[in-house]
């Protein structure tokens, strides 16, 4: 790993830290003690000081997956471990040790240029690598956790780092081992595998309907071209967060019984809906806010994307209430005409 060299074992102090430019969604939030992390080895001490002080404490890193506070008091940390690199390589698979710090967005490109193929279906996923187990981050038919091998935190309760295997992570839709006991982990590297028998994934709607317009062969798509199509689409549906603020996906596709989902389609035929496990599936957020009429609204200073239902912005001075209010009223009203509940998938400090 190309950590920092010479990195001090005690993080830097930064009090009173502003954080609009570290949170995707641009609320203008400050961090009373704000603490640099650059290499893991700074952790252990540093929380010991926390434990000492009983100071509330949060791991902040790309700032793409929360709504924050304007003010975090006691400790931040900012996940600043950088650096990747091939650690293991056999017949079918090479190994990817990441720093949790590291842009994920940049990974991707980093792995296609390194001949790395299988994340690029997750292009252009704001925020950083040690984020990605934590939410198990998908898009297009693809889920991070299928890349995972192992994931190496802090673990606050025993004061000692683990390594997590992929099955200790118990990833699930959005959710894992991580998610389910917050503020016990501090993520700081992450271990990916990626086969070397490479397979295209464009069974997506959306990415099946821009290869069937495109193409001219029955060739599968490389992994460039894949990336290049999930940039394009991407950028055509969700907004730039150093444009207009926002997180992304604000509410997860709810995911309902086989006997629930018949009630609802003959209910609504037109309901947009993807299978999913077994006696399950899963339904669109967005169509549901959509039919609301929620698309385009706009409440304080916050609002729907016009181009995209599921996507909350900042307008320009939205605060945290001003989000989370609209995110109520647009949960009353789905659950309402629908009778279906929307979780946030940002985490609300």
């Amino acid at each position: 790993m190309n950590r920092a060299k010479n990195a001090p074992l005690s993080p830097k102090l930064i009090p009173n830290l502003g954080l609009k430019s570290r949170n995707t969604f641009g609320l203008e939030v400050s961090a009373e003690r704000a603490f640099e992390i650059t290499q893991p080895d700074q952790i252990p001490a540093l929380m010991d000081e926390i434990a000492r002080n009983q100071w509330a404490w949060r791991v902040l890193g790309g700032g793409s997956n929360v709504i924050l506070p304007p003010v975090l008091s006691g400790a931040t940390l900012l996940m600043n471990i950088t650096g990747q690199e091939v650690t293991q390589e056999d017949v079918s698979d090479t190994y990817l040790l990441v720093g949790a710090g590291v842009n994920w967005h940049e990974l991707v490109q980093w792995t296609l240029t390194h001949n790395l193929p299988g994340l690029e279906n997750l292009a252009l996923i704001p925020g950083t690598v040690g984020a990605t187990p934590i939410q198990n981050i998908g898009a297009y038919g693809v889920e991070v956790a299928q890349y995972i091998e192992s994931v190496t935190a802090f673990d606050t309760q025993s004061n000692t780092f683990a390594t997590l295997s992929n099955k200790d992570c118990q990833f699930a839709y959005r959710d894992s081992h991580f998610k389910q006991n917050p503020n016990q982990y501090i993520v700081t590297e992450v271990l990916f595998k990626f086969p070397k028998a490479w397979q295209a994934r464009v069974h997506y709607a959306d990415l099946a309907k821009y290869f069937a317009d495109q193409s001219n062969t029955d060739q599968d798509p490389s992994p460039q071209e894949i990336f290049d199509a999930v940039c394009q689409i991407r950028t055509q549906k969700l907004p730039d967060p150093k444009v207009i603020g926002n997180a992304g996906s604000f509410f997860q596709n709810p995911i309902v019984s086989a006997e629930q989902y018949n009630t609802l389609i003959e209910k609504f035929p037109n309901i947009v809906s993807y299978p999913d496990t077994a006696g399950k599936r899963k339904l669109a957020a967005g169509w549901l806010i959509d039919q609301c009429g929620f698309k385009g609204k706009r409440l304080a200073e916050a609002g729907v994307y016009e181009k995209q239902a599921l996507v909350i912005v900042n307008h320009g001075e939205a605060s945290a209430s001003d989000i989370l209010n609209l995110a109520r009223q647009i949960q009353e009203a789905v659950q309402k005409q629908y009778g279906v509940t929307l979780d946030i998938e940002p985490n609300i400090l």
